[in-house]
């Protein structure tokens, strides 16, 4: 593993750490971390008192030429929605679900978290 795949993986691993924090402290509470079926992968699923939440962590060290909530395209999305509908099949959860997007931006200047509720809808 070459040492800029290592800095990206700390980097992500930071950036859902403080997600997850984050969303504790909403009062979520955080059912898996990186739950992967297959080739599908969700960062974060939590759980309110009324849905299941899916939650895709983007962390960068600045947004200068990217906004990290424009990294959940289309087809990201339609991944996610796989992967959800997948845990809810195996966990045979019958409960609303959302999707939500957490930006985290991590560099020696600043650490900022945004958090998007209902960043998206399920989509054919």
């Amino acid at each position: 593993m070459s040492e800029n795949t290592k800095a990206n993986n700390e980097l992500g691993r930071q950036g859902e750490d403080m997600a997850v924090k984050f969303l504790s402290d909403l009062g979520l509470k955080i059912l898996a971390r990186n739950w992967r079926t297959g080739h599908l992968e969700i960062d974060i699923i939590a759980e309110t008192a009324k849905e299941i939440v899916f939650i895709e962590v983007k962390t960068r060290v600045n947004d200068y030429l990217a906004d990290p909530f424009a990294a959940v395209n289309r087809k990201k999305q339609k991944l996610l929605v796989r992967a959800a509908d997948a845990y809810m099949q195996q966990s045979a959860i019958d409960k609303p679900f959302r999707f939500d997007i957490v930006s985290v931006i991590i560099n020696q200047f600043e650490k900022k978290l945004e958090h998007i509720e209902d960043a998206f809808y399920p989509t054919t």
